[in-house]
């Protein structure tokens, strides 16, 4: 089982539109893939057209007082689950922080579906806090969708500085760049010329493309509505991308 985060600190860079369609592209392919959705916003479950509600609320689930199991919903695809998001999980720093062992209660959690899910696609909140850290050592990589501004390529190091500070391995880390718009010149000269801190730079861009913006009222991943779009493809690239990088870590 792989596990991939979807993850950054900073909010509207495209980490839910980037794990549901990646997610689905790994069922495709005929990979029995979960994805689940971390954010108390509930995004990922909105566009899989389930309702982010977890009965009972998050704290007994967190806290591993309830199977995960019992809240796995099926998806329209086959092979593709979610397990959903629910409000409570915007405390989801106090359940954990009440466990044996807090940073690695996710890592807990996940271990049974290990010969149930080939992949597991987690669409984190954008913060750093104890359930940053359960997600860092939970996945095998985090995957971190980063806007070509300054303010981005910021939150990008602020990433890095945290693993170093905390002895967390940076490999895990694989940035790439989205909601590329070429039309502006920090853009172009960010994504041409990208600065020597990015290490494991992923190959692939997302463009900023108002397909994917369509997302939220088709309510369904890219390819099933736009398949020959650019984004769409780029999405196909990023994870042929993803999965050569994981083989390396294996």
């Amino acid at each position: 089982m792989k596990v991939i985060a979807t993850y950054n600190i900073k909010g509207g860079v495209g980490k839910t539109a980037t794990a549901v369609n990646l997610a689905w592209l790994a069922a495709r392919e005929g990979a029995p893939t979960l994805i689940w959705d971390l954010d108390p916003q509930g995004a990922a479950s909105y566009y899989f057209r389930i309702k982010p509600r977890i009965k009972g609320g998050g704290k007994r689930l967190v806290q591993g007082k309830r199977d995960l199991d019992d809240f796995i919903r099926g998806t329209d695809y086959e092979l593709l689950d979610l397990l959903p998001a629910d409000f409570s999980y915007r405390k989801m720093d106090l359940y954990l922080e009440h466990t044996k062992n807090p940073v690695r209660q996710l890592r807990k959690l996940l271990k049974p579906f290990k010969n149930e899910y080939y992949y597991v696609f987690l669409d984190c909140p954008p913060s750093i806090s104890l359930v940053s850290e359960n997600i860092f050592e939970a996945t095998d990589t985090i995957v971190v969708p980063t806007i070509p501004t300054t303010l981005s390529l910021r939150t990008y190091k602020q990433i890095r500085n945290f693993f170093r500070q905390h002895d967390l391995d940076t490999v895990k880390i694989l940035p790439f760049f989205s909601m590329v718009d070429r039309r502006k010149k920090m853009h172009r000269t960010i994504v041409d010329t990208p600065p020597d801190y990015m290490k494991n730079l992923l190959q692939t861009s997302i463009p900023y493309d108002s397909n994917v913006e369509r997302m939220g009222t088709k309510r369904t991943p890219l390819a099933e509505y736009a398949p020959n779009s650019r984004s769409a493809r780029c999405y196909e690239d990023l994870w042929e991308d993803i999965k050569q990088q994981l083989s390396l870590i294996d």
